[in-house]
């Protein structure tokens, strides 16, 4: 597996879904076409490989992105498995951050679902070239092309369908045809679909396959004058040119290859892993990457200076702490070291290893392409820099969402409190949307996450890893609070402090940003009135007192503050006394102005069997949800929905319930939103304001 390769013919790739569209399955069935494993394993006997962890394989959903490497066609793959449940995003985010091409998986029953949208954006963020899987064709209501069409349209992207399914009488699907080669191809299933048999295309869809395939053609010839020209001399395009000309339009214009089958029934996927080496890119087509400090710039090269990003942290019970790194260029030896630039600390790294899900395989190095973990440092945190010390370059860190839901938690006893402060650190070090603090009023432990299972799993991991059982309260919604008209403020610090002066006036201008607009600062103060010097010791103590609001104690949001003037003392001016004042101002703002408080409010949708459809309307209209849109699609009923975070706890036992168990929902926070005045009376007093 680890022989040598070029980096034209390395290919770093997540697998990306919405939860429930076959995303494990896939990679279960890549891992096995590849010789990377001799047994299928299956999320519903919670045998496969990447999902390792307990709890994955009971609740039969992937909760952490695991990493494995595969060869196809003298291409190596190192594939990433990311979650599909909303909860777990940091993973998703984390690990498109250092991934070059994705394939993202679509239910060809269900289609665009709402988190297929979510991760669709994500990539789109870090200009991620796509391939579209369609996946579960062999359900007798699949659509391959209302898939492809939707993707289009939902996603408002070009896509380019390169397989044309062929279904029997009673609408199973028994092949694909290949568009492209045009060649209809029949899976083996007593080889459990590792061979197949190519076969004339039936007489009876070769029209519809020339249409399509004349569709596919005319969408590349958009991106390609030599294919444009053959197109309309109607000269045949070869599959090589075409193949050229589809890469370099899914690379560099967005386009998407769209392929299809079912991983499941064990059809297709040979085909997506051919369009996975044909068109997503290798490190050498993706552009350098960039320092965020200077003009610095990284070949993907094992010539150039060694440059790599942590971005996972993992408790190992063998190796201790082990982190995950994409190198981007240069070599990193096993048993050499390293420069954390993030931190400005050197390190040896003592191992090196290639992983494949729980498993690893030791590597005498890593270079510049390389996806691999390696154990150092316990200082390394995610989204730290390595690189060599003599040629240091500070790559861009990765920024994760906010956490929305927090419980409180207690050990069983006294004794146990440093364990669990200890347990939980660990486990913060490794998610970096699961924050731990202690509340000042009530002495609790308060662990923030992204959702109810996100923090449901965190407590089970406490059990099952570090043995504690700990009591836990209700979830609770992390509430924000903002400003509601602009608000002008001043104050001025003048104390003695043994026998030296303290002096610093600011004049502070807060007004409310949009939804959203989190916490930006501005200064149109003259610099004879407040010097550079002291700019950000200011704009420091506004972010450190923004985290404690008025109205009930939750964090500020959406509040724009701009420095518009104030003095100084050239003797007794410091830092020190402009940040008391800063302070000062910003509790006098929170006496003299109107605050409100904000909520989560999620979106997302819920799809039910159309015999439900009353009473999960009602259920939603009883949690102050509001419909914004209702599709029939098929037997299901499909509500696009905004409805507030804290009606949602305990929202999938009753789902079940209402619907005998038939309707899914899947939801995630989209903005913050006035609280109605009467549900903020009773929020303030349950905090005790």
């Amino acid at each position: 597996m680890d022989a040598k390769v070029s980096l034209d013919k390395v290919r770093n790739i997540g697998i990306m879904a919405h939860i429930d569209a076959g995303k494990t399955t896939t990679t279960e069935r890549i891992l096995f076409y590849t010789g990377q494993i001799h047994k299928m394993g299956e999320v519903h006997e919670g045998d496969t490989e990447m999902d390792w962890m307990i709890q994955e394989r009971e609740r039969g959903i992937t909760i952490t992105s695991a990493a494995t490497t595969c060869s196809w066609q003298d291409h190596r793959i190192n594939i990433i498995d990311t979650p599909g449940h909303v909860d777990f995003t940091a993973e998703v985010e984390r690990s498109l951050r250092v991934l070059d091409g994705g394939v993202v998986v679509f239910s060809g029953v269900e289609m665009v679902e709402s988190q297929s949208e979510t991760v669709w954006r994500q990539a789109d963020r870090y200009h991620i070239p796509r391939i579209a899987f369609v996946n579960k064709l062999d359900r007798v209501e699949a659509s391959f092309s209302g898939t492809w069409q939707m993707i289009e349209d939902r996603l408002g992207v070009c896509t380019v369908p390169l397989v044309l399914p062929i279904r029997n009488e009673d609408r199973r699907l028994e092949g694909l045809v290949d568009l492209i080669e045009r060649r209809y191809l029949v899976w083996d299933q007593e080889t459990q679909g590792a061979q197949f048999e190519v076969r004339e295309i039936p007489a009876d869809v070769v029209d519809d396959a020339e249409r399509l395939r004349e569709l596919a053609i005319e969408r590349v010839a958009e991106l390609d004058d030599a294919i444009m020209e053959k197109f309309l001399a109607e000269e045949d395009v070869s599959p090589a040119d075409f193949h050229a000309a589809l890469r370099r339009g899914c690379i560099e214009e967005g386009i998407i290859p769209v392929v299809g089958g079912s991983a499941f029934a064990n059809i297709g996927i040979q085909l997506l892993m051919d369009a996975v080496i044909r068109y997503l890119p290798s490190p050498i087509d993706v552009p350098a990457i960039q320092s965020v400090d200077s003009e610095d710039v990284r070949h993907a090269s094992v010539d150039e200076p060694f440059s790599a990003l942590a971005f996972k942290v993992v408790a190992d019970r063998y190796a201790g702490r082990l982190v995950f790194i994409r190198v981007y260029s240069g070599v990193l030896e096993s048993g050499g070291h390293a420069f954390d630039v993030s931190t400005g600390k050197g390190m040896r790294i003592s191992k090196i290893f290639r992983m494949h899900a729980d498993q690893r395989l030791p590597l005498t190095q890593a270079e510049a392409g390389d996806i691999v973990a390696i154990v150092g440092s316990q200082d390394i945190a995610t989204g730290d820099t390595l690189a060599a010390k003599s040629d240091p370059i500070l790559l861009e860190k990765i920024e994760f969402p906010d956490p929305v839901v927090f419980i409180a938690v207690e050990p069983r006893t006294e004794a146990e409190f440093d364990d669990l402060l200890k347990a939980l650190g660990t486990l913060a070090n490794e998610d970096p949307t699961f924050h731990v603090r202690t509340d000042e009023a009530t002495n609790q432990t308060i662990l923030a996450g992204m959702g109810e299972l996100h923090l449901e799993v965190l407590i089970r991991r406490l059990r099952d890893e570090f043995s504690m059982q700990v009591h836990v309260g209700k979830p609770q919604v992390a509430y924000r609070e903002t400003l509601n008209a602009p608000i002008e403020v001043e104050d001025r610090f003048d104390k003695q402090a043994a026998g030296k002066g303290q002096f610093a006036h600011v004049r502070l201008k807060l007004e409310p940003l949009p939804r959203g607009g989190g916490f930006a600062f501005d200064c149109a103060a003259p610099t004879e009135e407040i010097p550079k010097e002291y700019r950000s010791p200011i704009e420091s103590a506004l972010r450190g007192t923004l985290t404690n609001g008025p109205v009930a104690g939750y964090p500020l949001a959406d509040i724009g503050a701009t420095l518009i003037g104030g003095s100084f003392h050239p003797v007794d001016s410091s830092e020190l006394a402009f940040r008391a004042a800063t302070a000062g101002a910003l509790h006098r703002a929170y006496s003299e102005g109107v605050f409100e408080l904000l909520e989560p409010i999620m979106e997302g949708e819920v799809i039910t069997p159309a015999d439900y459809l009353g009473e999960v309307m009602e259920d939603l209209a009883r949690r102050r949800g509001e419909i914004q849109e209702l599709q029939q699609r098929e037997t299901v009923q499909i509500l696009r929905v905004s409805v507030p975070l804290a009606e949602t706890f305990g929202y999938a036992t009753r789902l079940r319930s209402l619907t005998q168990g038939r309707a899914t929902y899947s939801l995630r926070v989209e903005r913050y939103d006035l609280v109605p005045e009467g549900l903020k009376e009773k929020i303030i007093k349950s905090r005790g304001y």
